[in-house]
């Protein structure tokens, strides 16, 4: 089986899995508590004429399965309906906070790496050491920590009682508005390098007790060709990894984004959740998904196209 072929049975896999996944997201909305007609209209008095209008426009009195082939069929078309709550279509709706949540996610992918894998490296080549134990111990605590309470202290310290950073918004676009993200990304991207510090630091330590690296050295090679030879090795399990975990990272920035008010898809979904709107949640889930899977068969085609071992392993199958 060649690469491509490969490539294309996981994107036909990613394209199985939305399509159930729409399912279970649907069903789930559809089932769960409230009222769309009560969320739009609040406490108000409404006419019965008005209830079966808005009944009509949404096809609220359609079977289930009519509902949700209507809203598919329309989806594979690459219209993904309406807000109930604001009218508003739901890909103008994208459009205007998908950039937020792309910058917040990208900056923290960079903090997360930036100081991941050079942590990992420095623990594993100095195992045991006092160093290895700081690291590790500091990576435990970023993994524990969640994101909200991390985004709520700094606020608190760099924000509040020292005045460093904006407390909320944007900003104005430029260097002013990387200021605004700043605490933000630090918040979402603390816990994530804690677990590229980790997966970096085994893969480094697996490769250093490999027998091709005692050989090396015993050979008499110098320092700086025996790391590169096990840190080429480590790459490949250390790529696949944190690629799968940096995936996680748009899905995780709800609640950073909750917590510092800024505009992006994480606090659409929480609100478009509160208010049952079901075109922006079904859609918002199906993006984030989408990006994971794709994500997910980007990394795995890294490691099929660099590592020859993995090649055979999968692309065989």
């Amino acid at each position: 089986m060649t690469v491509a072929r490969f490539l294309a049975r996981r994107l036909a896999t990613l394209a199985a899995l939305l399509v159930v996944l729409s399912f279970i997201v649907f069903s789930l909305l559809y089932v769960a508590p409230g009222d769309i007609v009560k969320n739009l209209l609040g406490t108000r008095p409404a006419a019965p004429e008005t209830v079966a209008a808005i009944r009509a426009r949404y096809h609220l009195d359609d079977p289930f399965l009519v509902q949700y082939w209507k809203w598919l069929g329309n989806a594979l078309t690459g219209d993904l309906g309406e807000s109930v709550r604001t009218s508003v279509p739901v890909t103008q709706m994208f459009g205007d906070r998908i950039g937020v949540t792309l910058l917040l996610t990208g900056l923290a992918a960079l903090l997360a790496l930036g100081f991941g894998v050079p942590l990992g490296i420095r623990a594993a080549q100095r195992h045991g050491s006092a160093v290895d134990r700081g690291i590790v111990a500091t990576s435990i605590v970023g993994i524990s920590a969640p994101g909200f309470a991390v985004g709520l202290l700094l606020l608190y310290v760099f924000a509040v009682m020292l005045g460093w950073f904006p407390l909320y918004g944007l900003g104005e676009p430029g260097l002013d508005r990387l200021w605004h993200l700043a605490l933000p990304a630090v918040a979402l991207a603390l816990g994530v390098g804690a677990i590229v510090v980790k997966i970096t630091r085994t893969a480094v330590l697996r490769e250093l007790g490999e027998d091709y690296v005692a050989f090396a050295r015993s050979r008499g090679l110098a320092p700086s060709a025996v790391r590169s030879m096990y840190l080429r090795n480590a790459a490949t399990p250390i790529v696949t990894s944190t690629g799968l975990v940096l995936a996680g990272l748009f899905g995780g920035s709800v609640l950073v984004e909750t917590t510092f008010a800024l505009p992006g898809l994480g606090v659409l979904l929480a609100d478009s959740i509160t208010f049952k709107d079901i075109p922006v949640v079904q859609a918002l889930t199906l993006v984030i998904a989408a990006f994971i899977g794709v994500t997910t068969a980007l990394v795995d085609l890294f490691a099929v196209l660099v590592d020859p071992r993995v090649r055979r392993a999968r692309v065989a199958r």
